[in-house]
């Protein structure tokens, strides 16, 4: 038999036992589920549109604190560094109480500190707040994905996965969109961008809270009545099932790392310094910068990590802004694309009991390693120049954002590959079959025995992939 990683790279048609057209699916789902869908998909957007605040205003952050760019990409660091403990704090309670108070909470939170961003007046105020932004902004992909995607059937997951995460580049154009309209007009600048920002989050949370609990944990909870269970009983129990999941899964756990520090690097390295490269590299105004950023998530919007190193060239070669803007909308398309299979590859793969907590801390341990993405970029462009010419004619050396850009995205995008190829997958797992965190057996990955009360109950006699991979998983992954 071929390697593991060596049948991965070949193409074979997924089948689903009893797979209903998918078209046919989306006429069954009722109103809660997509309303539950798409809350998890604002709370993502507003996730981007809350974080991109300040890439987007680094030059007005500059002018406003004295500061020079390496020192205001430390904020960025900071958030991404302190996003990991957010997603196990956040994503533990959801695990173990449900997903809808915790969500509504940390919406509100992010909401807050956004709003309290718009209003400091000193650097080291900047940086704090912008540490615990980090820390609420943590919980929130675990929980949205989870929010997402648990509700609906399993053939519409992929689909929903690859809109959830869009989601995310849906953030960043709404952010640049408002920060060319918005905030050359307000007088309060830059801070507008971040209070628009908190009334977005709180939004979000308002729409949440009008929507029931997850119907799993309605069912799980309803179970554990039933039994008899206690609150210190059913703690007791989801401590203990955390400890066999982690057991069972440490090399799971690694590999998800690893997936999710490829990703990031690959989005952070490609976004978070793009404006400023074009102003301060190509010379652009904030407006064309703004403008570009723009026309790049469009082209996020519209699932190919090969396409990324095939569009480096056109992303950072050109001088003038049509070439460029093309450049951005290519590269964009192949960074967001790949992205599109994210949520449902971490959920499926996730231990099915563990599924807020699991996908959330390993994207956000991604995130903390790729924390310095800015950073990596600031500091090689200040000692890498280049010569250019000014809209005056002139020759003018300035930083060469364009070959350190260049050089860590392709070198990422071939591990994001290379880690791709080599992973698991559980395609198609029925992963909401399975117990709740606080049920005997979780840590397991056991299955309910009966879950008729499912609103999916018309999949629950068919043979399941978490049946057949149970046994699997008793071994880790090759990685």
């Amino acid at each position: 038999m071929a390697p593991y990683f060596l049948r991965n790279l070949l193409p074979r048609r997924e089948q689903r036992a009893e797979g209903r057209p998918l078209l046919e699916v989306l006429a069954t789902l009722t109103w809660v589920q997509w309303g539950h869908f798409w809350s998890g998909w604002l709370a993502w957007t507003c996730d981007a549109i809350d974080f991109f605040s300040v890439s987007l205003s680094v030059a007005h952050l500059q002018t406003q604190f004295d500061r020079s760019t390496h020192d205001i990409t430390t904020a960025i660091t900071l958030t991404l560094l302190f996003r990991s403990i957010g997603a196990v704090v956040f994503g533990i309670i959801s695990d173990r109480f449900g997903r809808k108070w915790p969500l509504i909470i940390n919406l509100l939170m992010i909401s807050v500190l956004e709003l309290g961003s718009g209003f400091v007046e000193s650097f080291h105020a900047f940086l704090a707040v912008r540490s615990l932004f980090g820390i609420a902004m943590g919980g929130i992909w675990g929980l949205a994905a989870s929010t997402a995607l648990e509700n609906l059937p399993v053939e519409v997951r992929g689909l929903a996965s690859g809109i959830l995460q869009q989601g995310y580049a849906v953030g960043y154009l709404l952010a640049a969109v408002i920060n060319l309209t918005l905030v050359p007009e307000a007088a309060a600048g830059w801070r507008s961008l971040f209070w628009t920002a908190s009334g977005i989050s709180a939004f979000a949370a308002f729409v949440r809270f009008l929507l029931p609990e997850s119907e799993i944990f309605l069912r799980a909870q309803a179970a554990e009545r039933a039994r008899g269970g206690s609150t210190t009983k059913k703690t007791k129990i989801f401590l203990h099932e955390t400890w066999e999941m982690l057991k069972r899964h440490w090399l799971l756990c690694i590999y998800a790392i690893l997936l999710m520090t490829g990703f990031n690097f690959l989005s952070h390295g490609s976004q978070d310094l793009y404006p400023t490269y074009l102003t301060q590299a190509k010379l652009f105004t904030d407006h064309n910068a703004t403008v570009a950023t723009i026309i790049g998530n469009c082209g996020a919007i519209a699932i190919f990590v090969l396409l990324i190193g095939a569009f480096i060239p056109l992303w950072i070669l050109p001088s003038s802004f049509g070439a460029l803007a093309a450049g951005a909308f290519c590269i964009q398309f192949g960074v967001q694309g790949a992205w599109g299979v994210i949520p449902i590859q971490l959920a499926e793969i996730s231990p099915p009991a563990f599924r807020a907590t699991f996908p959330g801390v390993a994207y956000q341990i991604g995130n903390m390693v790729s924390s310095a993405s800015a950073q990596i970029e600031a500091t090689g462009a200040a000692n890498l120049h280049t010569t250019i010419i000014d809209k005056n004619g002139q020759p003018k050396v300035v930083s060469d954002y364009a070959t350190v850009q260049g050089i860590l995205i392709g070198v990422v995008a071939a591990f994001v590959l290379v880690i791709t190829i080599i992973g698991p997958e559980n395609y198609g797992s029925h992963f909401e079959k399975s117990k709740a965190a606080f049920e005997e057996g979780a840590g397991r990955d056991e299955i309910v025995e009966d879950d008729h009360s499912h609103p999916n109950s018309n999949m629950a006699s068919r043979p399941t992939s978490l049946q057949i991979v149970d046994e699997k998983r008793s071994t880790p992954e090759p990685v």
